[in-house]
């Protein structure tokens, strides 16, 4: 099966673009969605994250203070740094094992720190989903209603968009209106169902 590393700033649209690949029945395995399941209460993680950074990690009812958790590793990068060195190896490896249940010509892993954790060399394609920087505080503030600060943290802890842009095989630009957006999947469908039939899967140049 071809991989294809999708990814992108908070904000860029990256849910909305796995949407409309799974409406053309493309596999797309989400790290988001498996981070939150692996942190559920019972979950061995969970107890990994309690030894590691105290009881305060969990709320009164057992689960996981994700709040708490996000201020202390913006604040603190060595807690950053070894929140990453428990989930990621866990992330990564489920999202493998769910990839490869599939039978399909290509399917999509959607890793948000694609770059930072150097998964790109795992893949055999990255497609970047790109917007302004304006847009995407625009979008997490409407989303999520965080504040300015957490905002510009969150963006400045992901690499630039410059290097996003420049490490990319393809691009998805998300400035524009939807149906732009869905004629430029189609077009990218149909690139990666001709590759995934090559021998060998012989790529364009990066």
């Amino acid at each position: 099966m071809l991989t294809i590393g999708l990814t992108g700033g908070i904000g860029c649209g990256k849910t909305t673009v796995s949407q409309l690949f799974k409406e053309k029945n493309v596999p797309v395995v989400d790290a988001d969605e498996i981070s939150h399941a692996i942190v559920q209460t019972g979950q061995p993680a969970l107890t990994e994250l309690e030894n590691a950074f105290g009881q305060q990690v969990l709320l009164s009812n057992g689960s996981l203070n994700r709040k708490y958790l996000r201020e202390l590793v913006f604040a603190k990068p060595n807690k950053k740094a070894l929140l990453e060195s428990i989930l990621h190896p866990i992330i990564y490896r489920t999202m493998d094992q769910q990839l490869n249940e599939f039978d399909s010509p290509y399917g999509m892993l959607s890793i948000p720190l694609l770059f930072e954790t150097k998964h790109q060399e795992n893949i055999d394609r990255v497609l970047v989903i790109d917007c302004s920087e304006e847009a995407q505080k625009l979008r997490v503030k409407a989303r999520d209603q965080l504040s300015d600060s957490m905002i510009g943290s969150i963006m400045d802890s992901q690499c630039s968009r410059e290097f996003r842009l420049s490490h990319a095989d393809d691009i998805l630009n998300n400035d524009g209106t939807l149906e732009k957006l869905k004629s430029d999947i189609d077009k990218l469908h149909s690139l990666y169902l001709k590759m995934s039939t090559g021998k060998n899967h012989t790529y364009p140049a990066k």
